[in-house]
């Protein structure tokens, strides 16, 4: 088991890097070059609040633009989020699919290890290069603002954080899970479910009468603008969130151990 989570940490460590430079670099360059967009910004937060649904969806309406905590919420944070669930699913998606479709799958299973420890130890790798790269960001977002010598709320900072890597985890789930029953890398699927729930979660906060609903989507109890405005979670979310991600791993590990694998 230790064997296995070791090979997908190594084969998988160049994708993490990568996604971290992209994503947290660009989160990076954005708490910089607030610093020099600071006055513009207070010239503009005004018209930015009063546009309607396009301010609601992005939570414009909720923080001023001038301030560090509510540029790095509307902009840090739409990056981060984004970028950090595009990863997970990127990693989750074909950790179980790529040993069928490397025709490895063979070889794999011809070891001392049972199908279920061979799973639990791939959802161990999955979720370690997750947390991984949340806390790369964090330090590296932190060194920002420590250069750019803005106030932030730490609080709500590392709040903020913990709900995207319990998203990051959820969304995770739901990919190993599908996983689990495909035979070819599907990574299109994995990166169309986040763009999905995404887009679900802009439109359930421009729509009232669907604001009920906004709870099916992770992007809903991790929204920076929310957490930046008031601190609240939303508790229904969370736990739905809580439920679909053991579904997920719990999906993963008996659709798994039942398939006959190709060779």
């Amino acid at each position: 088991m230790r064997t296995i989570y070791e090979h997908e940490l190594k084969s998988s460590i160049k994708t993490l890097f990568i996604w971290f430079i992209c994503a947290g670099g660009m989160g990076f360059a954005c708490i910089l070059l607030f610093a020099s967009m600071k006055e513009s910004m207070e010239n503009m937060a005004e018209s930015f609040a009063s546009m309607g649904a396009f301010s609601d969806a992005f939570g414009m309406s909720q923080l001023s633009m001038a301030t560090l905590p509510g540029f790095y919420a509307t902009e840090v944070g739409t990056i981060h989020g984004l970028g950090g669930a595009m990863f997970a699913a990127i990693v989750s998606t074909s950790m179980l699919s790529k040993e069928e479709d490397g025709h490895t799958s063979e070889f794999l299973f011809s070891l001392p290890i049972s199908r279920s420890r061979a799973v639990a130890a791939k959802w161990c790798a999955a979720a370690t290069l997750i947390s991984l790269f949340q806390i790369l960001c964090v330090a590296l977002y932190l060194l920002g603002i420590l250069i750019l010598g803005e106030k932030m709320p730490m609080g709500r900072f590392f709040q903020f954080h913990a709900l995207q890597l319990l998203m990051n985890l959820e969304l995770s789930a739901i990919c190993y899970g599908l996983s689990a029953f495909m035979k070819k890398n599907k990574i299109g699927l994995g990166l169309g479910i986040v763009l999905l729930l995404y887009a679900y979660d802009l439109i359930v906060r421009v729509i009232p009468d669907l604001s009920r609903c906004k709870f099916a989507s992770p992007f809903s109890y991790a929204n920076p603008s929310d957490i930046f405005s008031t601190g609240n979670v939303d508790e229904t979310a969370l736990l739905f969130g809580a439920v679909v991600l053991i579904l997920g791993i719990t999906t993963s590990h008996m659709v798994y151990a039942r398939r006959d694998l190709a060779a």
